[in-house]
């Protein structure tokens, strides 16, 4: 178990081995960066259920440790925080900070897990798809240079998809399961938009 403060922030993610860019101005999260600095550098970032003041937090995260730190003047902090195991919430404590801290589990990641060829194959022709819809300009050849785990979770981690399915991403079980969430989120987003059905969930 591991005493975490968390950074709840709608919409963003954050997984192992990736990193994150994190503009601070709000005076509670300055104080945040600042005792973490102070501390081991680490921060968990974890999306709220809804977007008012002490909503509730979805139940899993990520780690992050401060890589990089940039100091302004006026009090503010530009920071890039590297992913480093995702956590999952025990419990929120009652604490004197102005920022939340919580006890969680921090979760193994199965490292040896990948992708068949049809299955990578099958995901980057889905995802050609859903750029070429969107008008995203994207460098294929270096695409196919990622490893499985670094294609899927970054893909994840930028999608322009909606709260509820960037945690649904977050939370999948595995690398593979990942990936197949992933390939029927760009379906589904290409639909509602062709269609333009009332309803959609994803932005």
């Amino acid at each position: 178990m591991a005493r975490i403060t968390i950074f709840p922030l709608p919409g963003a993610v954050l997984y192992p081995g990736l990193h994150l860019p994190l503009h601070i101005f709000e005076p509670r999260y300055r104080d945040m960066v600042s005792d973490a600095l102070a501390r081991d550098r680490r921060i968990g970032m974890i999306q709220p259920q809804r977007p008012e003041e002490e909503s509730p937090l979805y139940t899993v995260g990520c780690l992050g440790r401060i890589n990089d730190v940039e100091a302004l003047e006026d009090g503010r902090f530009n920071i890039v925080l590297e992913g480093e195991r995702r956590f999952r919430i025990l419990r929120e404590l009652n604490v004197t900070t102005s920022f939340r801290q919580v006890d969680a589990e921090l979760l193994d990641e199965n490292a040896d897990e990948v992708l068949a060829a049809v299955e990578r194959a099958s995901f980057e022709r889905e995802a050609m798809r859903f750029a070429d819809a969107h008008g995203y300009s994207v460098d294929w050849e270096q695409v196919a240079r990622l490893d499985d785990v670094s294609l899927i979770n970054g893909v994840s981690q930028i999608a322009p998809f909606d709260s509820a399915a960037k945690q649904a991403l977050l939370e999948a079980p595995g690398l593979i399961a990942r990936c197949e969430l992933l390939v029927q989120l760009m379906q589904f987003f290409g639909r509602t938009q062709d269609g333009d059905e009332d309803g959609a969930t994803l932005q």
